[in-house]
């Protein structure tokens, strides 16, 4: 049996593209499944937009997507800083889920919300950690009874992060009311600035005065942490509309 050699190369083909509620990679959930609330679309492309080739995939609720890391740079990287260990200690790439890949592939597992067919091919998703324009490769459903073990060894990651809590301030309470995905909005918010994404290091600071800003949907989202003692607290004080080149 012939084997590959060690400078064989592949080319992939994208057989769609990701819209989501996430503009920039600045935000995007650090694991799919955190910001349940995040919405998004495979559109797949018109060489593969056959109704028969997802024929089924309906009766599956969640997906393994296979995707391209469009946005890192292609050089990739031996040693990488998870954020989990506030980005200052160092791990193999292979022992992370970074970014700085050979091939800059990515795995998300989404929830299956619907398949519409009447124009093309598009997946309906929810929970997806991908951004706006991301090229997927693969779909592939997800079988809990072959994929899901409990009992596995988490290395650095044992446990789910420690979230954050969020306040809005009246204006901001104000503006989500006026909109017809408030309440929607709201909880992604919610949902992303909870998990702190701010980079790494800022993490480890207890006195943090700068004020951040996070695209999501059709809004930037203007945020600062509060620095008062216990529980880390972010206020979000402003919904600036997103800059036009942005926005789809």
């Amino acid at each position: 049996m012939n084997q590959p050699t060690a400078d064989a190369t592949y080319t992939l083909t994208p057989i769609g593209t990701i819209a989501s509620d996430f503009p920039d990679k600045f935000g995007v959930p650090r694991q799919p499944g955190l910001a349940d609330e995040a919405r998004a679309r495979l559109v797949l492309a018109p060489a593969f937009a056959d109704p028969m080739a997802v024929r089924g995939l309906e009766g599956f609720s969640h997906l393994w997507l296979t995707f391209i890391f469009h946005l890192s740079p292609p050089r990739w990287k031996a040693l990488v800083r998870p954020p989990r260990l506030g980005g200052n200690a160092r791990i193999g790439v292979f022992a992370s889920r970074s970014t700085h890949r050979p091939n800059r592939l990515g795995q998300s597992l989404v929830e299956l919300v619907g398949v519409d067919t009447r124009a093309g091919v598009t997946l309906i998703l929810r929970g997806a950690d991908l951004v706006d324009g991301t090229p997927v490769v693969d779909i592939k459903p997800y079988l809990p009874w072959a994929e899901a073990r409990p009992e596995a060894r988490t290395g650095f990651a044992p446990d789910a992060p420690s979230t954050c809590r969020v306040d809005f301030t009246a204006d901001v309470e104000a503006a989500l009311a006026a909109r017809h995905d408030g309440d929607s909005l709201r909880r992604l918010i919610t949902q992303v600035l909870a998990q702190d994404p701010r980079p790494a290091y800022r993490g480890s600071v207890q006195h943090d005065d700068r004020h951040y800003g996070v695209l999501l949907r059709d809004v930037n989202v203007r945020f600062r942490r509060l620095n008062d003692p216990g529980t880390p607290r972010f206020i979000v004080d402003a919904l600036d509309p997103m800059p036009p080149s942005r926005l789809r």
